[in-house]
């Protein structure tokens, strides 16, 4: 049998002590689907003394992660601190550096830096493995790096973050407001104390600026991305959705066009009997459609230390199964300094059109004026709906238009000009009906 593989792990916190756990647990039978052993050998965490629900006394304590990294007792660096500076992009371009294999669930390090880790690592031929980084415990990466050779990828879009997904689930099915939502959210672990990076979109974007890569063969652009949260969804917006016929996701959406690549994070109304309006909670799914397979839809549990988990020790699976002198695939699907420049494409048109709510002052010639608007910038409407927004006489009613295809910039004018002219109450809301599978 081969001589085990020794693995290092910086950062010891859920996902952490999950990975070392599942090790121990699972050794035999890794060591029967791999051919050989997998061993921890080496860890580096704040707090030797923390009771983390897995022995851990006979291992190497290093308190410098960048000394773990290249430490000669480790071929494995597997990197679960977070955040994409300082000691995590240090460590880990440390590691390549020494020639050592390094897994990582570290979105944000990717999305910042993923390309030029990317080359080191092909330059060291060894690999560098992030299943983890997006959509938690679905292989989405395996998937579009491996199982999908010879596939030109036109679109790849979903639910890319579970405390979004979980606001949104428990607003429609309980009729709660976003913030009664997010306070419950936090009690129960699924959102952070400062939350703000999960439900204003920045996390989705990350993983989606990694899927682009990976679907359109570009460099990573993540902050080239068109960018909305959820913090502004209300229930009129959920229940007007649910009237029409749809349900709202945050969704992340990559899409090739004929000015380039179109990366959008937003709110989005798909189809109720659409098959991503059916993951609910914390589950992610990821739809990728292609030239020879079609539509392919994954779905599965997003986040949380065992779905985590399960995706590094896969990928550290992925290490020890390979052997002496094997030439690795490249990092992100094609050899990174082959990626091409990043060419950003304008908001384009949208095949289900726009859901836009307005709140306008209940007079006479308003509802002939905001259609007047829309005419005025070649807005066909579906269908356009209004009712009082409130009772005890309030002097406004609501206004719902659902348009036919039109374009991001005759939307944002048309509805500038409703404003322009006086007659919004409050801000207006403007969601993308997405074509969803």
């Amino acid at each position: 049998m081969a001589e085990a593989l020794r693995i290092g792990i910086a950062g010891l916190g859920t996902v952490g002590a999950s990975v070392a756990r599942v090790l121990r647990d699972k050794a035999g039978e890794l060591t029967r689907q791999c051919g050989r052993p997998i061993t921890v050998t080496a860890v580096s965490a704040r707090d030797r003394g923390k009771d983390r629900g897995v022995d851990l006394g006979d291992v190497a304590w290093f308190d410098d992660p960048v000394e773990l990294a290249r430490s000669n007792g480790i071929d494995v660096f597997v990197e679960l601190m977070g955040g994409d500076e300082g000691a995590p992009r240090e460590a880990v371009k440390a590691a390549l550096e020494a020639g050592r294999h390094v897994v990582t669930a570290n979105k944000a390090l990717l999305a910042m830096h993923g390309v030029a880790l990317a080359e080191i690592a092909e330059k060291k031929g060894v690999l560098l493995n992030y299943e983890a980084a997006v959509a938690g415990g679905i292989p989405v990466i395996k998937t579009m790096r491996e199982a999908m050779a010879g596939n030109s990828v036109s679109r790849v879009f979903g639910i890319l973050n579970g405390t979004c997904n979980y606001i949104l689930t428990r607003m429609e099915a309980e009729g709660l407001t976003f913030e009664a939502c997010l306070k419950d959210a936090q009690r129960l672990g699924y959102a952070e104390a400062d939350p703000t990076f999960d439900i204003e979109g920045n996390d989705t974007a990350h993983k989606l600026s990694i899927l682009t890569s990976l679907a359109f063969g570009t460099r990573i652009a993540a902050n080239d991305i068109y960018l909305e949260g959820i913090s502004n969804i209300t229930q009129a917006d959920i229940r007007a959705a649910s009237d029409l016929g749809y349900r709202i996701k945050l969704l992340g959406v990559a899409q090739r066009t004929e000015s380039g690549i179109e990366q959008r994070v937003h709110p989005t109304m798909v189809p109720t009997a659409s098959v991503i309006a059916q993951v609910h909670g914390v589950t992610n799914a990821v739809a990728i459609e292609t030239d020879i397979l079609g539509e392919l839809l994954l779905s599965g549990p997003g986040a949380g230390g065992n779905a985590t988990a399960s995706a590094v020790v896969g990928d550290i699976a992925d290490i020890a199964k390979s052997r002496p002198g094997f030439q690795h695939g490249p990092v992100f699907g094609r050899p990174a300094k082959e990626l091409k420049p990043y060419k950003k494409a304008q908001m384009r048109s949208h095949a289900g059109g726009y859901f836009i709510r307005l709140t306008v002052h209940d007079r006479v010639g308003v509802f002939a004026a905001v259609a007047r608007r829309m005419a005025d910038n070649d807005i066909s409407l579906e269908s356009i709906v209004q009712h009082a927004a409130g009772t005890n006489g309030d002097d406004k009613k609501t206004v719902i238009l659902v348009t036919h295809e039109t374009t991001e910039a005759a939307v944002r004018k048309a509805v500038d000009g409703v404003t322009k002219d006086g007659h919004l109450v409050d801000k207006p809301q403007v969601i993308r009906i997405e074509r969803a599978g």
